[in-house]
């Protein structure tokens, strides 16, 4: 018996499992000091009270014989297919319902979508990488190249032809820079795979706070993406299912490699290890996708991205480099006075607000710090309260 070693090359501790043990390291220390989290991107606000609902009598259906439902199908009722569908016509995309794959969850779907590739490919990341990516791919003993964001770039960079791939991770909103890619630039990666015969992992979890009508929200918005492209989305953060999970990967019929459609691949995969989501919580996301549904969750990000305003507002003031904010629930900033991402964070600290350090997310991200605008407004407003002051101490 051989345990898989690859394990042996991964961080021992997952970065958000760190940073939660650092702050309850210092309440221990500090038992009467408020910590106030910035660092955790998990939504604060309820469920919409129309997904509220629909639980509600999806959970009575369950307990009637005559509505009860047992297994479903593993790519997830036609229901919910079908409103995702219409969802993404309204974005000028046809995307067929049998293209659409329910999951429990965006974070569940990068790490599984890799079981129909072999562990000969070569994987192409950003240096400043969403750990899932990463650790995944480490795990299964790929080959991984790195292209490099930086503030030149706006962390926002563009492949380079000499370098070859067969799977490409793209996050845009991005997670944890906030950076948002434009239609020439997912034009120019969509380019770039075609003709290098590659995959791109297209993670949209964040396409729903994109306010800006020039920007795209889905990969299949950009020409020639369908030959080239899975696209994963979630609710988590479009209509705060973190606790509630699902999302979806869109695996376009389009997509051939060795003579094999990769969406018949991916559905022999979740056949095969997957139940499906529970009734109850596909009949909660149906709702999302209805018009009262989507006001009311947009309301939700509406919310979100004013807490992000009153981030940047005091960044603003301080003179401090940032991106993200204005399309996404995340602002990536440089750490004042050149300190370090972890000093910086316990620094920070030590005044009771708490970010994620930039380094955890890659080596490129040593200098930086990650905020998030999930919180309650009063706690947002007290945090930047909080950081002014220590950024002020630090600068006497």
């Amino acid at each position: 018996m051989k345990i898989n070693s690859n394990y042996h090359n991964i961080n021992e501790s997952y970065l958000f499992s760190t940073v939660a043990r650092k702050i309850r390291e210092d309440k221990e220390k500090h038992p009467d000091k408020e910590i106030i989290r910035l660092s955790i991107g998990d939504v604060t606000l309820p469920l919409p009270e129309i997904v509220v609902e629909a639980l509600k009598k999806a959970s009575q259906e369950m307990g009637n014989k005559e509505t009860f439902k047992g297994y479903g199908d593993e790519q997830g009722y036609a229901f919910l297919r079908d409103k995702i569908a219409e969802y993404y016509k309204g974005k000028g995309v046809t995307v067929k319902p049998s293209e659409i794959f329910i999951s429990d969850g965006a974070k569940s779907d990068l790490g599984n979508v890799l079981d129909i590739f072999s562990v000969d490919n070569t994987v192409l990341m950003s240096d400043i990488v969403y750990p899932v990516y990463l650790d995944t791919n480490v795990m299964a003993g790929r080959k991984i190249k790195f292209y490099e964001g930086n503030s030149e770039n706006n962390f926002l960079p563009l492949p380079d032809d000499k370098v070859d791939a067969d799977i490409i991770y793209i996050c845009s909103p991005c997670n944890p820079t906030g950076a948002v890619y434009d239609k020439a630039g997912l034009k120019a990666w969509v380019d770039y795979a075609n003709k290098k015969d590659a995959i791109i992992l297209f993670d949209s979890a964040y396409e729903a706070f994109i306010t800006d009508k020039n920007l795209p929200t889905s990969i299949f918005e950009i020409e020639g993406a369908k030959t080239c492209a899975i696209e994963i989305c979630s609710l988590s953060k479009t209509a705060g299912f973190t606790g509630t999970r699902l999302g979806y990967t869109i695996v376009p019929d389009e997509l051939v490699r060795e003579g094999t459609k990769l969406n018949k691949l991916w559905l022999r995969r979740q056949t095969t290890k997957f139940n499906g989501v529970s009734y109850i919580i596909q009949k909660g996301a149906e709702a999302v996708f209805t018009e009262e549904g989507y006001k009311q969750t947009r309301e939700n990000i509406k919310y979100y991205l004013g807490n992000a305003k009153v981030m940047m507002d005091v960044l603003d003031e301080l003179g401090i480099w940032y991106i993200g904010g204005k399309n996404s629930p995340y602002i990536w900033l440089k750490c004042p006075e050149d300190m370090g991402s972890w000093e910086f964070f316990d620094y920070l600290l030590s005044y009771g607000v708490a970010g994620t350090p930039g380094v955890g997310f890659g080596e490129h991200g040593e200098g930086y710090l990650r905020l998030t605008a999930f919180g309650d407004r009063e706690n947002v407003i007290k945090a930047m309260a909080k950081f002014k002051q220590a950024v002020i101490d630090l600068k006497k």
